[in-house]
């Protein structure tokens, strides 16, 4: 499948929304050309000084179009690829386009783990003192709220790759248990530091039959 590409250092998930400022002329004339050809494209993940991964993309909405051609759009992420070639300029573009495998992989999970994934994420929230995000059973699969559960830009990237739905629950649920893990000791040294300075009652101590 051959896509125009337009090269981020950015993750997008499948279902995610996804606003760009476009204001380069390359991308200005693919957005154009989306919205004339109806073509989606593709973002592929710059890390590494390498674009191996990434999603494809399409355009939803212009939202603003300022004097200078700069835009402001609303595409919707779709699938995930993996690079199989790059081309810096397609022919008679301005823009990159490459050719992609479209990566096969599924939502297909365990009720019971995906409901201690969201459990997690909820205790998570409670520790950070956040509201609840109200997850739906029904609609929450790995990619929903990949980005605000504290994943690195590297472990977003890692999250991307997995065709498998219960691997990355699994990878999601292990990055919770170590971050829960990791606040609340932070919590509990917090609460200790601020006992410091403050006047503590002592239990007297008994020294009779102390022996050296």
């Amino acid at each position: 499948m051959k896509l125009p590409l337009f090269p981020l250092r950015s993750i997008f998930f499948p279902g995610e929304t996804v606003p760009l400022h476009v204001f380069e002329p390359r991308y200005k004339q693919l957005i154009n050309d989306c919205r004339s050809e109806a073509i989606t494209f593709g973002i592929p993940v710059f890390i590494d000084n390498k674009l191996e991964y990434g999603t494809e993309v399409q355009l939803v909405e212009v939202v603003n179009t300022y004097k200078g051609g700069e835009m402001d759009v609303l595409c919707v992420a779709r699938q995930v690829f993996k690079m199989v070639s790059f081309e810096n300029q397609m022919e008679g573009k301005l823009y990159a386009g490459g050719t992609v495998a479209l990566l096969d992989y599924d939502y297909i999970s365990e009720p019971s783990f995906k409901m201690a994934v969201i459990n997690k994420i909820q205790e998570l929230y409670e520790v950070m003192e956040i509201a609840s995000p109200g997850i739906e059973f029904e609609k929450y699969n790995s990619y929903v709220l990949a980005h605000k559960i504290g994943l690195s830009f590297r472990q977003e990237y890692e999250l991307l790759q997995m065709p498998k739905e219960m691997d990355r629950l699994t990878y999601i649920y292990n990055h919770l248990l170590a971050t829960i893990k990791i606040l609340t000791q932070v919590e509990r040294t917090k609460k200790r530091i601020e006992l410091n300075g403050h006047f503590k009652n002592f239990d007297p101590l008994d020294f009779n039959n102390l022996e050296i």
